[in-house]
């Protein structure tokens, strides 16, 4: 099992293809496998790395709750590119993963050579009432565990329920995917990383100032995310918005292949 080793967790990831590096950090519901439609595109032109975060089975899932943040997370990335002896590398991530993928480029800018930042920014309007929303799910993950969450609370989030529509078989997926998480692990990323960390607006200084090449992805019936990414392209010095029409928060799984073709095509301009 490939896993690196950093001074508190053991981080699992996968890699494969050849050519200029990718790095894909996955969203709250999900893991490196949440990637595979993304992973078997990009191959034929990139080294893709996945990988899970803490908290995220087969990694590390600590016990101590202060050992979740972002600042945390953007740590790990920067020990998984030192680990494979990756200078500089695009960065994509996806509603968590977008937050840490951004994070890590404000912090890290000479390491990243584009960034793509899918589903973005949920939380950073009306951050008390998510933090109502969400705190008794966190909760319930520890109580219940992911399967019960899955079942009592996806069929009903707006922003789920496309996938649903559009392919009960990907809804299964992710069903499956995330009934096999850790339901501590999930929690205390809840309340570590999710509720504590800034939202987009904060970080507008900061945003003002980078000089990275960067795609922004949202789906048309993310309401939660798009005024955030609506934000990112218009205070990222060059960054485009493509938003999908239709198209819910998971919309990696829900279009694949537009999410591939904007990736790719993004990835080819920058090369170029």
């Amino acid at each position: 099992m490939p896993t690196i080793h950093l001074p508190e967790v053991q981080l699992y990831y996968e890699q494969a293809g050849a050519g200029p590096p990718i790095v894909l950090v996955h969203e709250f519901s999900g893991s490196c496998r949440s990637w595979g439609r993304q992973v078997e595109a990009l191959r034929p032109r990139c080294t893709v790395v996945t990988y899970s975060c803490r908290g995220y089975p087969p990694s590390s899932v600590p016990t101590d709750p202060a050992l979740y943040s972002q600042e945390h997370s953007v740590r790990d990335l920067l020990g998984l590119l030192d680990a494979l002896g990756i200078a500089s590398a695009a960065v994509g991530g996806f509603s968590m993963g977008g937050g840490i993928a951004l994070a890590f480029a404000l912090d890290h800018p000479d390491r990243v050579r584009a960034l793509v930042l899918a589903g973005t920014g949920t939380g950073s309007d009306g951050r008390g009432e998510f933090i109502r929303e969400y705190a008794p799910i966190a909760d319930r993950l520890e109580s219940a565990g992911p399967l019960a969450v899955f079942e009592e609370y996806y069929p009903r989030m707006a922003t789920r329920t496309p996938l649903l529509r559009k392919s009960p078989e990907r809804w299964k997926e992710l069903r499956e995917e995330f009934a096999g998480l850790s339901g501590p692990g999930l929690a205390r990323t809840l309340r570590g990383v999710q509720f504590k960390r800034p939202t987009v607006y904060a970080l507008e200084p900061r945003l003002t100032t980078l000089r990275i090449p960067t795609l922004i992805l949202v789906g048309e019936e993310d309401v939660p995310a798009l005024a955030p990414s609506r934000f990112l392209r218009d205070v990222i010095p060059g960054a485009r918005l493509e938003v999908f029409p239709g198209t819910g928060h998971t919309l990696n799984l829900e279009e694949p292949d537009r999410f591939n073709g904007a990736v790719l095509e993004f990835l080819a301009e920058v090369e170029a």
